[in-house]
């Protein structure tokens, strides 16, 4: 693909991250199911693919907190524990990622997302009304340390793990989906990925030719994800988080083992 005329190439980079971002803010993760493979295709080594589509996602969470901002849904100190349990896990993965051989851990992600598309759908009134739960210093401490872990898997691998967070917290948490996806969009979307692009923009050529396309469609798709997840109901966020976590699984399995 190192032939694609510059100017199709941007176009397609653009529409790529606007579908994903779409998806992915309306659904509460899985932008890198199809930008990060465009990356790939497009030419760029998976080192240089994996840090410049995580640059290009953390736009994604500037557009979705453009959006959010306006509702004023989210807790301050609840938004901080998120931040504080999951950030040193960023790093962590961060670091590991480019060292070790990401197979098998994709097929392990891969089948934990399919289980959290199939999770949901048997629980038909998960996440439909907000029920504060686990607030107690045990039960902050569990789901904190759940939190590190997906943060770890957020640094080291391409693509899920906001989905990941989004389910536990409706799940442990007890939040109704469009403010879980709300948090996730914000914190992680933000903070989580640029925290784990800079950590391997140090050990990763980043391909900046390629950032204004993918930072567009992802700030565009970011806000419009967004805004479709505040004005349509928790049943209809629940069902495209249920689609996308089923297609973001499978694509993991499929890859790992082919």
């Amino acid at each position: 693909m190192e032939f694609t005329p510059f100017y199709l190439q941007q176009l397609l980079l653009l529409l790529a991250s606007l579908l994903a971002n779409t998806l992915s803010a309306l659904a509460g993760g899985g932008a890198g199911l199809l930008q990060l493979p465009i990356l790939l295709f497009l030419g760029l080594a998976f080192p240089s693919a994996l840090v410049t589509h995580k640059i290009a996602s953390v736009a994604l969470g500037v557009g979705a907190t453009v959006r959010h901002a306006r509702e004023n849904r989210l807790n301050q100190r609840f938004a901080l524990f998120i931040l504080a349990c999951g950030l040193p896990g960023v790093t962590t993965g961060a670091l590991l990622i480019l060292k070790i051989d990401d197979q098998v851990s994709e097929l392990a992600l891969g089948i934990l997302t399919l289980g959290l598309g199939l999770y949901s759908i048997v629980r038909r009134d998960l996440g439909q009304t907000e029920q504060a739960q686990h607030r107690s210093r045990r039960g902050l401490l569990l789901g904190g340390l759940v939190l590190y872990i997906i943060g770890t898997l957020n640094g080291s691998l391409t693509s899920g793990t906001g989905l990941f967070v989004t389910l536990w917290l409706v799940h442990w948490f007890g939040l109704d989906y469009k403010t879980a996806v709300a948090y996730t969009l914000i914190l992680v979307g933000l903070f989580w990925n640029g925290f784990g692009a800079f950590t391997l923009a140090l050990q990763a050529p980043v391909q900046w030719s390629w950032l204004p396309a993918l930072l567009l469609g992802s700030l565009l798709g970011g806000y419009a994800g967004a805004h479709l997840s505040i004005i349509k109901g928790n049943q209809w966020v629940k069902r495209c988080f249920e689609v996308l976590t089923l297609a973001v699984g499978g694509k993991l399995i499929s890859q790992s083992l082919f």
